[in-house]
C-alpha cells in the first residue's frame, strides 16, 4: 500500500536527491549570496539558506515515505544501482527499506530543526557560512550512511560526518572544545581504521561489497573464522560511534563541549550510525561470528545500561557540581546500551526492540539536548547545584512552559508507558528473555535482568533532576539566613554587612553604600531575565527573577518531537509495521 502512487524514477531521484542536495547546498553556503537574497543581514541570510535546503531535503524525505510502499517494507526501494570503480566491483547502490528509511526521515527532520533553532539563535562562534556549510555536509554524510548499500560507500558515509562534527565542536563549542573535539575524532579514526579492515576482508572474500547480495548469501560464502574476525574488526569500529562502553569515554566530552545543535545531532542521529552497522552489516552478512560474539555484546552493553544510570546519578546528588549536559550524555550511553542488547539477542524481537529505541532515543534526547541549551541559556550555566539552588522556585515557578517540557523529557526518558521510551525497552528485554537458537538463555535472562534494574536506575536519576531543577531545593534559603542570632537587632545591622537583605540602615540613606546593595542581583547578566526588586526589610532570600518562557521558535523546533514521541508511543506498530518484515528478512537470509 502506498498513500501517493509515485513512479520509480521519481523515487530513484529523490533518494538521491536527498543524499547530494545538501552537499550542494553547503557548496552554495560558501558561495556570495545572489543580489536579491543578500537581505539586510548576510549572517541572517545564510542562516535562512540552511533552514531552505534542509526543509527542501525534509519535503523530499516526507514525500519518498509517502511514495513508499509500505506492504513490502523488506523489499529495497528507489533503488540506484551505477558502476562506479569497476576494477573495485564498486557501484554506487542506494535504496531504502523499512530499517532505513525511519532513520532517513529522523535524519531530516532533527536537521531542518536544528537550522530553524540556530536561524533565530546563532550559536556564538566564527561566521555563520561556515556553520551552515558544515551543519549540510554533516546532513549529507549521514543520509548516505542509510542509504547506501555498498561497502565501501558506507565506510566513506560514515567517515564523511567526522570533520564536520569536529569543527562544529571546536569553533562553535564551549569550555575545553578543543580537547573535547580531539578526543572524539581520534577515538572515531582509530574505531574507522579498524573498520575499514573488516569491511575489506567481507567484501573479498565475499566476492562482492554489495550488501544486498552480502545479506542474501547470509555468511555463506564466508568461513566461521572469517566472519569471527570481521565481526571483531567491523564491530569495533561501530562500537566506538554507538558508544558501547567501554570505549564511551569520548561522548560526555563531546555533548558537554558542543554547542546545543551539535549535541542534539551528535545524540540524535550520529549514534545511530553504530546501531544502523550492526543491523545493517554484520547481523545478516555474518550470523556465525555475531552468535560468536552476542554474549560479549550483550554482556557489555548490560554494564553500559548501569553504568551509565550510576554516573548519571552521581552527577545528580547534591553538591557534586554535575553540567545537566554531561548527565544526558551519560544517559545517552544506557539508553544505546539497551538498543545493543537487542542486537545480540539476534531475535526479531531484540532487533525490533533496537531499531525502534533508536528512533526513540533520537527524538526524545534531541529534545533534551534543546530544552537543557535553553536551560543554560537563560541561566548562563548548566551546573545542577546552581540551576537548582540559588533559584528558589526554579523552572516551574520561573518558566512554567520550560520547566514542564523539561519534565515531560525526562519522563519520557526513563521509559514512562505511553511513551516513545517504553517499547524499545520493552521489547530488548522481551528479546533477551528467549534468545536466539544457540544462544545461553540463563546468561541472557541475566543480562535482562540486570537491564530492568538499568530501568529503575533511570527513573531514579531523572526525577532527581526532574525535582531539581523543575522545583529547586526549598530548603536552601533557609540556610542563608545566619543561626546565630534569631532576631536581628537594628544596632547589630551595620556591623555585619555580608547579610544578603540588610533591613534599611540608619545612618545615610543617599551614601554609596546603598547602590552598593542593589547591584547584588549580578546573577542575571542572563538573557531574556527580569529582574525582581529586593525587599529592603525581608529577612528572607529575595524573590527569584522571572526567566523567558518558551519563545515561539523554541516551541517551532521542538514541538515536533513532543508530538512524534507521544505518536510513537501510542501508535508503535507505524514504526514496528515498516521494521519487522524488513528484520525478519534479514534474519533469515533474504527469505521474507
Amino acid at each position: 500500500m502506498t498513500v501517493i502512487d509515485i513512479s520509480p524514477s521519481v523515487m530513484q531521484f529523490l533518494l538521491a536527491f536527498i543524499v547530494v542536495g545538501p552537499l550542494l547546498g553547503a557548496v552554495a553556503a560558501l558561495l556570495p549570496a545572489p543580489p536579491g537574497l543578500k537581505g539586510r543581514n548576510p549572517d541572517q541570510a545564510v542562516l535562512r539558506h540552511g533552514v531552505t535546503v534542509t526543509g527542501v531535503v525534509l519535503i523530499a524525505a516526507i514525500v519518498l515515505a509517502v511514495g513508499f510502499d509500505h506492504d513490502h517494507p523488506a523489499t529495497m526501494q528507489a533503488t540506484t544501482d551505477i558502476s562506479w570503480i569497476p576494477a573495485l566491483d564498486v557501484r554506487i547502490h542506494l535504496g531504502i527499506d523499512g530499517i532505513s528509511l525511519p532513520l532517513l526521515v529522523l535524519t531530516a527532520l532533527l536537521t531542518f530543526l536544528c537550522a530553524l533553532y540556530s536561524y533565530f539563535k546563532p550559536p556564538a562562534g566564527p561566521s555563520p557560512k561556515a556553520f551552515v556549510a558544515l551543519v549540510l555536509v554533516l546532513e549529507s554524510g549521514t543520509l548516505a550512511t542509510f542509504a547506501v548499500l555498498d561497502l565501501l560507500l558506507f565506510f566513506l558515509a560514515f567517515e564523511m560526518v567526522l570533520i564536520p562534527m569536529y569543527f562544529l565542536i571546536n569553533r562553535w563549542g564551549g569550555d575545553q572544545r578543543q580537547a573535547a573535539a580531539w578526543k572524539f575524532i581520534l577515538y572515531t579514526l582509530l574505531g574507522s581504521v579498524v573498520m575499514l579492515l573488516g569491511l575489506l576482508l567481507v567484501g573479498l572474500k565475499g566476492g562482492t561489497f554489495d550488501m544486498v547480495a552480502l545479506a542474501a548469501d547470509n555468511g555463506r560464502g564466508l568461513t566461521t573464522s572469517v566472519q569471527v574476525i570481521a565481526v571483531l574488526a567491523i564491530g569495533l569500529g561501530l562500537a566506538v560511534k554507538t558508544p558501547m562502553w567501554p570505549l564511551h569515554s569520548w561522548l560526555p566530552d563531546a555533548h558537554t563541549a558542543a554547542p546545543t545543535v551539535g549535541s542534539v545531532l551528535l545524540a540524535g542521529v550520529l549514534l545511530k550510525m553504530g546501531t544502523y552497522g550492526f543491523v545493517r552489516i554484520l547481523l545478516p552478512a555474518a550470523p556465525d561470528g555475531m552468535r560468536t560474539f552476542a554474549p560479549y555484546l550483550a554482556a557489555f552493553a548490560v554494564v553500559g545500561i548501569v553504568y551509565g544510570s550510576l554516573a548519571c546519578l552521581a552527577l545528580a546528588r547534591t553538591g557534586a557540581k554535575g553540567d545537566l549536559k554531561r548527565l544526558i550524555a551519560y544517559s545517552s550511553v544506557g539508553h544505546m546500551g539497551f538498543v545493543l542488547l537487542g542486537i545480540a539477542t539476534m531475535t526479531p524481537t531484540g532487533v525490533n526492540g533496537a531499531l525502534f529505541a533508536n528512533i526513540a532515543h533520537g527524538l526524545i534526547t534531541g529534545l533534551l539536548f534543546f530544552l537543557v541549551g535553553a536551560v543554560k541559556d537563560r541561566y548562563g550555566t548548566a551546573d545542577l547545584d546552581t540551576l537548582a539552588g540559588a533559584t528558589g522556585a526554579a523552572l516551574y515557578g520561573r518558566a512554567p512552559r520550560l520547566g514542564a517540557l523539561l519534565a515531560f523529557a525526562a519522563v519520557a526518558s526513563l521509559g514512562l508507558p505511553g511513551l516513545a521510551g517504553f517499547w524499545g525497552e520493552m521489547l530488548t528485554l522481551f528479546g533477551a528473555y528467549s534468545p536466539a537458537e544457540g544462544l545461553s538463555r540463563p546468561a541472557f535472562r541475566t543480562f535482562m535482568a540486570i537491564g530492568a534494574f538499568g530501568t529503575l536506575l533511570t527513573a531514579a536519576y531523572m526525577l532527581i533532576v526532574v525535582r531539581r531543577v523543575c522545583m529547586g531545593e526549598h530548603a536552601l534559603p533557609a540556610r542563608t539566613t545566619p543561626a546565630t542570632t534569631p532576631a536581628p537587632s537594628a544596632a547589630s545591622a551595620p556591623d555585619t554587612p555580608q547579610a544578603p537583605a540588610t533591613p534599611g540602615p540608619p545612618q545615610t540613606p543617599d551614601t554609596t553604600p546603598a547602590p552598593a546593595t542593589t547591584p547584588a542581583p549580578a546573577a542575571p547578566p542572563t538573557p531574556g531575565t527580569l529582574q525582581a526588586p529586593t525587599t529592603p526589610g525581608a529577612s528572607q532570600a529575595p524573590p527569584a527573577p522571572q526567566l523567558a518562557d518558551v519563545q515561539p521558535y523554541e516551541a517551532a523546533a521542538w514541538t515536533p518531537l513532543v508530538a512524534l514521541t507521544v505518536l510513537a508511543g501510542l501508535w508503535p506498530a507505524v514504526l514496528l509495521g515498516l521494521t519487522d518484515p524488513a528484520v525478519q528478512k534479514l534474519l533469515s537470509g533474504g527469505n521474507s
